[in-house]
Protein backbone atom coordinates (compact mmCIF):
# COMPACT_ATOMS: atom_id res chain seq x y z
CA UNK A 1 0.00 0.00 0.00
CA UNK A 2 2.97 2.46 0.47
CA UNK A 3 4.40 1.41 -2.29
CA UNK A 4 1.70 2.94 -4.20
CA UNK A 5 1.56 5.98 -2.70
CA UNK A 6 5.20 6.74 -3.22
CA UNK A 7 4.49 6.18 -7.04
CA UNK A 8 1.45 8.52 -6.87
CA UNK A 9 3.45 11.33 -5.65
CA UNK A 10 5.81 11.84 -8.64
CA UNK A 11 2.93 11.30 -11.00
CA UNK A 12 0.83 13.45 -9.49
CA UNK A 13 3.86 16.24 -9.21
CA UNK A 14 4.45 15.74 -13.13
CA UNK A 15 0.71 15.87 -13.64
CA UNK A 16 1.31 19.73 -11.77
CA UNK A 17 4.34 20.35 -13.67
CA UNK A 18 2.89 19.89 -17.07
CA UNK A 19 -0.17 21.42 -16.25
CA UNK A 20 1.85 24.96 -14.84
CA UNK A 21 4.07 24.48 -18.46
CA UNK A 22 1.12 23.88 -20.97
CA UNK A 23 -0.46 26.89 -19.41
CA UNK A 24 2.28 29.15 -19.74
CA UNK A 25 2.87 28.55 -23.43
CA UNK A 26 -0.40 29.06 -24.17
CA UNK A 27 -0.56 32.64 -22.30
CA UNK A 28 2.89 33.40 -23.65
CA UNK A 29 1.21 32.91 -27.05
CA UNK A 30 -1.39 35.72 -25.97
CA UNK A 31 0.87 37.40 -24.15
CA UNK A 32 2.93 38.04 -27.65
CA UNK A 33 -0.03 38.82 -30.15
CA UNK A 34 -1.45 41.31 -27.21
CA UNK A 35 2.48 42.58 -27.20
CA UNK A 36 1.86 42.81 -30.88
CA UNK A 37 -1.40 44.57 -31.06
CA UNK A 38 -0.47 47.23 -28.63
CA UNK A 39 3.12 47.47 -30.52
CA UNK A 40 1.27 48.05 -33.90
CA UNK A 41 -1.04 50.64 -32.00
CA UNK A 42 1.58 52.46 -30.79
CA UNK A 43 3.21 52.66 -34.39
CA UNK A 44 0.24 53.51 -35.96
CA UNK A 45 -0.07 56.29 -33.99
CA UNK A 46 3.37 57.38 -34.59
CA UNK A 47 2.66 57.19 -38.15
CA UNK A 48 0.23 59.40 -37.91
CA UNK A 49 1.72 62.22 -36.24
CA UNK A 50 4.09 62.24 -38.95
CA UNK A 51 1.87 63.32 -41.71
CA UNK A 52 2.29 67.01 -42.12
CA UNK A 53 -0.37 69.55 -43.04
CA UNK A 54 1.46 72.54 -44.94
CA UNK A 55 -0.29 75.64 -44.58
CA UNK A 56 0.96 78.18 -47.74
CA UNK A 57 0.62 81.92 -46.80
CA UNK A 58 0.39 84.52 -48.96
CA UNK A 59 3.57 87.09 -50.10
CA UNK A 60 1.59 90.09 -48.48
CA UNK A 61 0.63 88.65 -45.66
CA UNK A 62 1.99 90.34 -41.94
CA UNK A 63 3.81 89.47 -39.11
CA UNK A 64 0.48 90.29 -37.15
CA UNK A 65 -1.16 87.75 -39.22
CA UNK A 66 1.46 85.40 -38.92
CA UNK A 67 1.57 85.39 -35.52
CA UNK A 68 -2.49 85.58 -35.24
CA UNK A 69 -2.31 81.97 -36.92
CA UNK A 70 0.35 80.45 -35.34
CA UNK A 71 -1.70 81.42 -31.89
CA UNK A 72 -4.35 79.68 -33.51
CA UNK A 73 -2.31 76.23 -34.84
CA UNK A 74 -1.24 76.22 -31.45
CA UNK A 75 -4.14 76.34 -28.76
CA UNK A 76 -6.07 74.02 -31.49
CA UNK A 77 -6.74 71.06 -30.34
CA UNK A 78 -5.88 69.05 -34.00
CA UNK A 79 -2.49 70.31 -33.45
CA UNK A 80 0.81 67.72 -32.47
CA UNK A 81 3.50 70.62 -33.23
CA UNK A 82 3.65 73.71 -35.27
CA UNK A 83 6.80 75.06 -37.45
CA UNK A 84 7.01 78.11 -39.19
CA UNK A 85 9.04 77.93 -42.31
CA UNK A 86 10.15 81.77 -43.72
CA UNK A 87 10.62 82.30 -47.03
CA UNK A 88 14.55 81.87 -46.58
CA UNK A 89 14.26 78.83 -44.87
CA UNK A 90 12.25 77.21 -47.74
CA UNK A 91 14.08 78.73 -50.30
CA UNK A 92 17.48 76.87 -48.25
CA UNK A 93 15.48 73.52 -47.74
CA UNK A 94 15.24 74.08 -51.68
CA UNK A 95 18.25 74.11 -52.60
CA UNK A 96 19.51 71.42 -50.69
CA UNK A 97 16.79 69.25 -52.19
CA UNK A 98 17.93 70.18 -55.68
CA UNK A 99 21.48 71.28 -55.43
CA UNK A 100 20.20 74.60 -57.40
CA UNK A 101 18.92 78.48 -56.41
CA UNK A 102 16.25 79.16 -58.01
CA UNK A 103 16.78 82.92 -57.56
CA UNK A 104 19.55 82.65 -60.02
CA UNK A 105 17.81 82.71 -63.15
CA UNK A 106 14.67 83.95 -61.49
CA UNK A 107 15.62 86.93 -59.78
CA UNK A 108 13.29 86.47 -57.01
CA UNK A 109 12.63 83.76 -54.51
CA UNK A 110 9.75 82.40 -55.63
CA UNK A 111 8.66 80.53 -52.59
CA UNK A 112 5.72 81.43 -49.68
CA UNK A 113 6.04 81.38 -45.92
CA UNK A 114 4.35 78.11 -44.70
CA UNK A 115 3.42 76.71 -41.68
CA UNK A 116 4.12 73.18 -41.37
CA UNK A 117 1.64 71.30 -38.74
CA UNK A 118 1.92 67.38 -38.09
CA UNK A 119 -1.41 66.42 -36.50
CA UNK A 120 -2.56 64.17 -33.46
CA UNK A 121 -3.61 60.40 -34.70
CA UNK A 122 -6.98 61.30 -33.82
CA UNK A 123 -6.92 64.18 -36.61
CA UNK A 124 -4.76 62.60 -39.38
CA UNK A 125 -7.79 61.44 -41.30
CA UNK A 126 -9.07 63.10 -44.59
CA UNK A 127 -12.53 63.85 -43.01
CA UNK A 128 -11.19 65.78 -40.28
CA UNK A 129 -8.33 67.38 -42.29
CA UNK A 130 -11.26 68.84 -44.56
CA UNK A 131 -12.88 69.83 -41.49
CA UNK A 132 -9.43 71.57 -40.30
CA UNK A 133 -8.80 73.24 -43.65
CA UNK A 134 -12.51 74.47 -43.96
CA UNK A 135 -11.56 76.14 -41.06
CA UNK A 136 -8.18 77.70 -41.53
CA UNK A 137 -9.61 79.08 -45.18
CA UNK A 138 -11.82 82.23 -42.87
CA UNK A 139 -8.40 83.74 -42.28
CA UNK A 140 -7.76 85.99 -45.34
CA UNK A 141 -4.03 85.44 -45.92
CA UNK A 142 -4.08 81.63 -45.88
CA UNK A 143 -3.18 80.96 -49.60
CA UNK A 144 -4.13 77.03 -49.68
CA UNK A 145 -3.82 74.26 -47.24
CA UNK A 146 -1.64 71.53 -48.86
CA UNK A 147 -1.60 67.59 -47.45
CA UNK A 148 -0.87 64.45 -49.45
CA UNK A 149 -4.92 62.61 -49.51
CA UNK A 150 -4.16 59.14 -51.02
CA UNK A 151 -1.13 58.71 -48.66
CA UNK A 152 -3.69 59.41 -45.35
CA UNK A 153 -5.98 57.20 -46.69
CA UNK A 154 -3.53 54.42 -47.14
CA UNK A 155 -2.07 54.59 -43.97
CA UNK A 156 -5.46 54.50 -42.30
CA UNK A 157 -6.52 51.89 -44.67
CA UNK A 158 -3.81 49.54 -43.75
CA UNK A 159 -3.54 50.36 -40.20
CA UNK A 160 -7.22 49.39 -39.95
CA UNK A 161 -6.70 45.67 -41.91
CA UNK A 162 -3.67 44.96 -39.07
CA UNK A 163 -5.13 45.66 -36.45
CA UNK A 164 -8.87 43.84 -37.48
CA UNK A 165 -5.95 40.40 -38.33
CA UNK A 166 -4.24 41.49 -34.61
CA UNK A 167 -7.46 41.64 -33.19
CA UNK A 168 -8.59 38.91 -34.34
CA UNK A 169 -5.59 36.16 -34.06
CA UNK A 170 -6.18 37.40 -30.41
CA UNK A 171 -9.78 36.42 -29.81
CA UNK A 172 -9.10 33.19 -31.64
CA UNK A 173 -5.77 32.37 -29.30
CA UNK A 174 -8.20 33.31 -26.69
CA UNK A 175 -10.43 30.25 -27.20
CA UNK A 176 -7.54 28.36 -27.62
CA UNK A 177 -6.20 29.13 -24.27
CA UNK A 178 -10.02 28.75 -22.89
CA UNK A 179 -10.09 25.25 -24.41
CA UNK A 180 -6.58 23.86 -23.73
CA UNK A 181 -6.53 25.40 -19.58
CA UNK A 182 -9.87 24.15 -19.21
CA UNK A 183 -8.54 20.57 -20.54
CA UNK A 184 -5.37 20.76 -18.16
CA UNK A 185 -6.99 21.49 -14.80
CA UNK A 186 -10.04 18.94 -16.04
CA UNK A 187 -7.27 16.23 -16.43
CA UNK A 188 -5.79 17.44 -12.83
CA UNK A 189 -8.93 17.42 -10.99
CA UNK A 190 -10.15 14.40 -12.57
CA UNK A 191 -7.37 12.16 -10.29
CA UNK A 192 -9.39 13.36 -7.29
CA UNK A 193 -12.61 12.73 -8.59
CA UNK A 194 -13.18 9.78 -5.92
CA UNK A 195 -11.80 12.21 -3.46
CA UNK A 196 -14.46 15.09 -4.22
CA UNK A 197 -17.13 12.17 -4.16
CA UNK A 198 -16.03 11.24 -0.80
CA UNK A 199 -16.27 14.73 0.84
CA UNK A 200 -19.60 15.10 -0.92
CA UNK A 201 -20.65 12.09 0.75
CA UNK A 202 -19.83 13.06 4.39
CA UNK A 203 -21.32 16.59 4.17
CA UNK A 204 -19.43 19.09 2.81
CA UNK A 205 -20.31 22.14 1.43
CA UNK A 206 -20.15 22.69 -2.27
CA UNK A 207 -18.32 25.71 -1.80
CA UNK A 208 -15.90 24.19 0.88
CA UNK A 209 -14.41 21.25 -1.52
CA UNK A 210 -14.33 23.12 -5.01
CA UNK A 211 -12.08 26.40 -2.91
CA UNK A 212 -8.60 24.28 -2.73
CA UNK A 213 -8.87 23.31 -5.72
CA UNK A 214 -9.57 26.66 -7.46
CA UNK A 215 -7.27 28.30 -5.00
CA UNK A 216 -4.66 25.72 -6.45
CA UNK A 217 -5.28 26.54 -10.13
CA UNK A 218 -5.15 30.33 -9.48
CA UNK A 219 -1.83 29.93 -7.67
CA UNK A 220 -0.69 27.88 -10.56
CA UNK A 221 -2.23 30.26 -13.42
CA UNK A 222 -0.35 32.98 -11.61
CA UNK A 223 3.05 30.74 -12.14
CA UNK A 224 2.36 30.10 -14.98
CA UNK A 225 1.61 33.93 -16.41
CA UNK A 226 4.79 34.61 -14.70
CA UNK A 227 6.61 32.45 -16.72
CA UNK A 228 4.98 33.55 -19.91
CA UNK A 229 6.67 36.65 -19.61
CA UNK A 230 9.53 35.29 -18.38
CA UNK A 231 9.82 34.17 -21.87
CA UNK A 232 7.93 37.45 -23.30
CA UNK A 233 10.67 39.26 -22.10
CA UNK A 234 13.31 36.48 -22.95
CA UNK A 235 11.56 36.36 -27.26
CA UNK A 236 11.49 40.56 -27.35
CA UNK A 237 16.36 40.28 -25.93
CA UNK A 238 16.55 37.56 -28.50
CA UNK A 239 14.95 39.71 -31.02
CA UNK A 240 16.64 42.73 -30.10
CA UNK A 241 20.12 41.29 -29.98
CA UNK A 242 19.40 38.87 -33.63
CA UNK A 243 17.81 41.72 -35.48
CA UNK A 244 19.98 44.69 -34.41
CA UNK A 245 16.56 45.74 -33.23
CA UNK A 246 19.00 47.11 -29.98
CA UNK A 247 17.18 51.09 -30.27
CA UNK A 248 13.42 49.11 -30.35
CA UNK A 249 11.87 50.53 -27.03
CA UNK A 250 8.73 48.94 -25.77
CA UNK A 251 6.56 51.85 -23.98
CA UNK A 252 6.02 51.30 -19.99
CA UNK A 253 2.29 51.74 -20.54
CA UNK A 254 2.37 48.84 -23.32
CA UNK A 255 4.94 46.74 -21.15
CA UNK A 256 1.90 46.82 -18.20
CA UNK A 257 -0.30 46.37 -20.29
CA UNK A 258 0.14 43.02 -21.76
CA UNK A 259 1.54 42.17 -18.03
CA UNK A 260 -1.99 42.85 -16.79
CA UNK A 261 -3.57 40.61 -19.14
CA UNK A 262 -1.30 38.05 -19.21
CA UNK A 263 -1.75 37.59 -15.39
CA UNK A 264 -5.98 38.69 -15.68
CA UNK A 265 -6.34 35.76 -17.93
CA UNK A 266 -3.81 33.43 -15.59
CA UNK A 267 -5.39 33.80 -12.87
CA UNK A 268 -9.29 34.34 -14.02
CA UNK A 269 -9.18 31.51 -16.26
CA UNK A 270 -7.64 28.46 -14.23
CA UNK A 271 -10.04 29.36 -11.63
CA UNK A 272 -13.06 29.72 -13.44
CA UNK A 273 -12.03 25.93 -15.31
CA UNK A 274 -11.29 24.84 -11.97
CA UNK A 275 -14.90 25.80 -10.79
CA UNK A 276 -16.58 24.20 -13.43
CA UNK A 277 -14.38 20.77 -13.27
CA UNK A 278 -14.57 20.66 -9.66
CA UNK A 279 -18.48 20.68 -10.36
CA UNK A 280 -19.14 18.39 -13.05
CA UNK A 281 -17.93 15.48 -9.87
CA UNK A 282 -19.71 17.34 -7.36
CA UNK A 283 -22.98 16.84 -9.67
CA UNK A 284 -22.27 13.11 -10.63
CA UNK A 285 -23.18 9.79 -9.08
CA UNK A 286 -20.77 7.76 -7.56
CA UNK A 287 -21.20 4.19 -10.05
CA UNK A 288 -20.63 6.82 -12.99
CA UNK A 289 -17.31 8.02 -12.10
CA UNK A 290 -16.16 4.54 -12.64
CA UNK A 291 -17.36 4.96 -16.39
CA UNK A 292 -15.52 8.73 -16.34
Amino acid sequence: MSRKKNNSVPRFKNIHFTSIFSMSLVLFLVGLVCLLLFTARDLSIQVRENINLSIILDNNVTNTEIVRIKNYLNAAPFTKSVKYISKDDALKELIESLGEDPQEFLGYNPLMESFEVKLHANYANNDSVAKIESKLKTFPHINRVAYQKDVVDLVNENIKKLSYILLGLAVILLLISLALINSTIRLQIYSNRFLINTMKLVGATSWFIRWPYVRRSIINGLIAAFLALIYLAGTIAYVQYEFGFKGMFIPAVTAFSVAAIVLFLGILLSGISSYFAVGRYLRMHTNDMYFV
